[in-house]
């Protein structure tokens, strides 16, 4: 848990989301990410946008779609558009060197990996406070899965060594995502092996997608004490 003030994380949100809506180019087609670091940056570019920024908006959540159409971006789909030029998204946790990332938080875990996985630059903002050693250390892997018998897919995840808990509202119902599914929030603390959790979860039945995003950012921006800094990857691809 971060025990840097409220107001600096906000402060450093800010920074990484004003860099990122700079990279945007004129008639770019633009993933547009869920939760606080990225609304931010859809913030930033509306105003770019009002300022004559020509670019079309594809929304990774109902929550981001509303916002964006309410400050004016023009939007569309991927049924129209099968390439994304550019997605600005936020992650729970940034694997340092790797740049693999833990995302699902917000609940819009399934849209955010359709999003991501075709775009062709996908660009994270975060604060310093999601920077990690390994993911899983700071808090659980999102799971989004069937309402039906979701309790035997708990049960396998649980042979995982997940201890999990059924995600709820604040008035204690079931959280139900986008996409009318459940969201299972697994901890697996540190996780040493990212690509196996991530075969195994692909091949669960009753899994409809998680959390663990491999191989999909192109660079980080990170809004620090020091400063925005950026973050690329070291994998041999």
């Amino acid at each position: 848990m971060s025990l840097i003030p409220r107001a600096e994380v906000d402060r450093l949100k800010a920074a990484a989301a004003q860099a990122a809506a700079a990279l945007v180019e004129h008639e770019q087609i633009v993933g547009l990410g869920s939760g606080s670091t990225a609304l931010r940056a859809v913030s930033i570019l509306a105003q770019r946008v009002s300022d004559g920024l020509r670019i079309i908006g594809i929304p990774t959540s109902e929550r981001t779609e509303g916002e964006a159409r309410r400050l004016g971006i023009p939007l569309s789909t991927l049924a129209e558009h099968d390439h994304i030029d550019v997605t600005i998204d936020g992650a729970d946790e940034v694997e340092v060197g790797s740049l693999n990332l833990l995302k699902g938080r917000g609940g819009a875990l399934l849209r955010e990996k359709i999003i991501a996985s075709a775009t062709e630059q996908l660009i994270i903002v975060v604060d310093e406070t999601k920077l990690v050693d390994r993911l899983g250390v700071q808090g659980p892997v999102a799971v989004e899965v069937v309402p039906f018998a979701w309790n035997a897919t708990a049960r396998k995840l649980q042979s995982l060594g997940a201890d999990l808990a059924r995600r709820t509202t604040g008035e204690g119902q079931p959280f139900i995502t986008d996409g009318g599914h459940y969201i299972l929030d697994c901890a697996f603390g540190a996780i040493d092996d990212p690509e196996q959790l991530q075969r195994q979860l692909d091949r669960m039945v009753g899994v409809v997608e998680h959390g663990v995003f491999l191989g999909l950012a192109s660079r980080v921006i990170v809004g620090g004490a020091r400063g925005v800094h950026v973050l690329q990857s070291t994998r041999n691809d």
